[in-house]
């Protein structure tokens, strides 16, 4: 029978102690990272953290529907939709139907959303470049996998997994 202070002890241990949980770590990283970025794009261009990804997604791939910004930014549908309007409102993209499928648009960059989306990249590209400084080149390259690895096992473990190879 366990005394009274090591039961007490143990109900005052935590069971999970966030800063070592990597979930909790991995998602602080990230919004520290996005947030420092969204700097450079927010008070440059205005441009909210939805908004980037899609412009940085529409200047990637050129031409896009909202779905397939969602699933590729693993954002929510009316998130990108909001960024979208926002977007289109300031003419920096353009909807055009799809013909093959007339419930969804495709959506490209205009004239001034690529003039953005070309100033902006080398500036993300620099910032990358200053984040991974701190780690060596084998370091990089060993995160990279990582990142690659744990991205495709935690699809498995959700719903955004079913259906992929």
């Amino acid at each position: 029978m366990a005394s009274r202070s090591t039961a007490k002890k143990e109900a005052l241990t935590p069971h999970l102690v966030l800063e070592r949980f990597l979930p909790y770590r991995l998602n602080v990283l990230a919004s520290l990272t996005s947030n420092a970025l969204a700097q450079i794009y927010a008070d440059r261009f205005g441009l909210s953290i939805p908004a980037w990804r899609v412009v940085a997604t529409l200047g990637q791939y050129d031409v896009r529907t909202a779905r397939d910004i969602a699933a590729h930014g693993v954002m929510h549908k009316s998130t990108v939709s909001r960024a979208v309007s926002s977007l289109e409102e300031r003419g920096l993209i353009a909807r055009r139907p799809n013909e093959d499928d007339r419930r969804e648009e495709l959506l490209a960059l205009t004239p001034a959303g690529r003039g953005i989306y070309e100033s902006l990249a080398p500036q993300a590209l620099s910032f990358e470049e200053q984040l991974a400084s701190v780690l060596t080149a084998q370091e990089q390259e060993l995160l990279g996998s990582l990142i690659d690895k744990l991205s495709r096992h935690a699809r498995s473990l959700t719903h955004e997994g079913e259906g992929e190879p």
